[in-house]
């Protein structure tokens, strides 16, 4: 564990030594960037640091409804609602079906966000496939929900989700999680939404962080408006405080920046791919900024040569180490250069 007294950056300082860093999830570099600062300072003037009043309350604020009016456009779902973080909006959805009666299926990784326990995480898809079947056949009134993962790197996923070409989604409602796609992938980073829709499930509904993609702390699904409406009226939505509204006024006001970092991150992308040598030590999907690994040796390999990247069980102790390259749209060319150079020396 590296301790640090300020926001990570595409360089950072810890027990006195300088690394370059190759981690987190700030994909297009934003808690960094000058002019974005500049407009979250802008509007937390305007808006303030919080707005701890309930969505319901009788004095509203119009940000909210212009942000996700412009969300739901961006993503192409007919509307949508945020919250204060994607793990609020993955609980929200699948607490609001439980009470339904309907039977949970959680596809192999799976996020936490999604999950009400007991949560049976299958640990493949064609395990998955038979199980849904069999419960198709077996109880056909009862809607199964598929609980699943946009950005998943291990099987056939974005863009074309061949994986779910084979499972039954036109009996199934699918909530789909892509906190690490909204923002940096699809058209204009919308995302996943728009792809998976067109496999015509019976429902689709997304769940995201906008942590990730947007850079600010909040959380957002998306849906058709008839289960939109429905998830407003809960005491769960109700309850609980919003998203900071400075943040989503910032999300407004950065469309031009957003553009600019995405097209950068995927300069970054593209000559990381062209650099690297040896490509079979990583598995990615297209477009996305991380390469997963899982050799050991790698990880202290790097940090000898001045390099952290992201190295730590997740989502508890409980469950495996997650290694990944990050890269990001704040590193320069020099950085990805040397980041290359050094991997392209790697032996195990």
């Amino acid at each position: 564990m590296y301790t640090i007294d300020q926001h990570p950056d595409r360089t950072i300082t810890t027990k006195g030594k300088s690394y370059l860093y190759f981690g987190g999830t700030s994909y297009l570099g934003l808690q960094s960037n000058a002019a974005f600062q500049d407009l979250f300072i802008r509007n937390i003037k305007k808006y303030g640091t919080n707005h701890g009043a309930s969505r319901k309350a009788n004095v509203q604020l119009e940000v909210y409804e212009k942000a996700e009016k412009k969300l739901a456009e961006l993503v192409g779902s007919e509307t949508c609602i945020s919250l204060s973080s994607g793990y609020l909006a993955g609980q929200l959805i699948s607490q609001a079906l439980k009470k339904n009666a309907l039977e949970f299926f959680y596809a192999p990784h799976s996020h936490s966000a999604l999950y009400q326990q007991p949560a049976k995480v299958y640990a493949s898809f064609d395990s998955l496939q038979q199980a849904l079947e069999k419960h198709l056949k077996t109880k056909p009134k009862i809607t199964p929900v598929l609980f699943f993962d946009a950005t998943d790197a291990s099987e056939k996923g974005y863009p074309d989700f061949k994986i779910l070409q084979t499972l039954p989604l036109k009996h199934m409602i699918l909530v789909v999680d892509d906190s690490h796609g909204i923002g940096i992938m699809g058209l204009e980073g919308g995302g996943a939404f728009k792809a998976i829709q067109k496999l015509t499930p019976k429902e689709l509904l997304i769940s995201t962080s906008l942590g990730k993609g947007f850079g600010i702390q909040a959380g957002a699904l998306f849906g058709n408006k008839k289960r939109i409406e429905q998830l407003k009226k809960t005491e769960f939505f109700g309850g609980a405080s919003p998203a900071a509204p400075a943040g989503l006024a910032t999300f407004l006001d950065a469309e031009n920046l957003l553009k600019t970092k995405r097209n950068t991150l995927k300069q970054n992308i593209a000559l990381f791919k062209n650099k690297l040598q040896n490509t079979t030590l990583f598995t990615s999907i297209p477009e996305h900024p991380a390469f997963n690994f899982s050799n050991a040796n790698m990880v202290s390999y790097l940090k000898e040569n001045g390099i952290l990247c992201t190295n730590f069980k997740y989502p508890s102790d409980s469950d495996e180490i997650k290694s990944r390259i990050v890269i990001s749209a704040h590193h320069t060319q020099e950085d990805i250069l040397e980041l290359a150079k050094v991997l392209n020396n790697f032996t195990d």
